[in-house]
């Protein structure tokens, strides 16, 4: 276990060094987080509400400026939340369109291409569904292939899975990893479950609450496929688990 990851070097996709925001007329979300992700890495962030996870990912997507510090992201970056927020009237594969027709793909291929990215989520057969027709799983699946269809090569994922019940989002996961493998995309996946993190991630960045520092990193040298049931996963979660309590402690020492 390090203080900090140390990554760093020409193959990097995802760089912060001494973010800090604050927000206008509240609390500071973020302090002095540094932060570096690999080109094709796989990096999982966690941490108890509140520790600025969310706040993290909308400065890595560009949509807040730090109040103090640097971001660089190599390429375009997707993000991914929780709600899957479809177009309720716009079947699946509409919804995968309106993606492409904004990175602006002619209108001859995105039913083509729409149909492709569907297919990567197993989801062709539902592609004239329309959201309300679909379970959440499903849901989230066409976010996911919405979200791939903007072709970016950042992919910023805040707890896209925590709805679910736990045999559709160990699905999920396998499908994710798969798609990860496959397109080699850069992902970056803000989660509240240590074992998922585990189960997805090649690094698990631990975040300290109030504000949000860079409480520990833990390399996941574990190999793949793995499961959430595996004892290796297991133990490793344990072991993060323990350091989020102690930030848990330290901080009611503090308050």
């Amino acid at each position: 276990m390090s203080a900090v990851p140390v990554l760093s070097g020409p193959a990097t996709a995802v760089s912060a060094r001494g973010l800090t925001k604050v927000h206008p007329g509240g609390p500071t979300a973020l302090v002095d987080v540094d932060l570096e992700v690999p080109v094709g890495g796989f990096t999982c962030l966690v941490g108890a509400s509140g520790c600025g996870k969310s706040s993290l990912l909308e400065l890595l997507a560009g949509l807040a400026a730090p109040t103090r510090g640097e971001v660089t992201v190599t390429g375009a970056t997707t993000l991914l939340f929780q709600e899957a927020a479809l177009f309720p009237w716009l079947t699946a594969a509409r919804n995968v369109e309106l993606a492409l027709k904004l990175r602006g793909v002619p209108r001859r291929e995105r039913r083509e291409q729409a149909l492709e990215l569907l297919d990567l989520v197993h989801l062709a057969h539902a592609a004239d569904e329309r959201p309300h027709a679909l379970s959440g799983g499903m849901r989230q699946r066409v976010a996911l292939a919405r979200a791939l269809a903007q072709d970016a090569d950042v992919l910023l994922m805040d707890e896209p899975f925590a709805a679910l019940d736990a045999i559709t989002r160990d699905r999920l996961h396998d499908e994710l990893e798969a798609i990860w493998h496959r397109t080699g995309v850069t992902v970056v996946f803000v989660t509240h479950n240590v074992r998922e993190a585990v189960r997805l991630g090649e690094q698990v960045i631990v975040l300290s609450s109030s504000p949000g520092r860079v409480a520990a990193s833990f390399e996941v040298d574990l190999d793949r496929p793995r499961a959430i049931s595996d004892p290796e996963v297991a133990a490793l979660s344990t072991r993060i688990t323990s350091t989020l309590r102690e930030q848990a402690s330290l901080r009611a020492v503090s308050s």
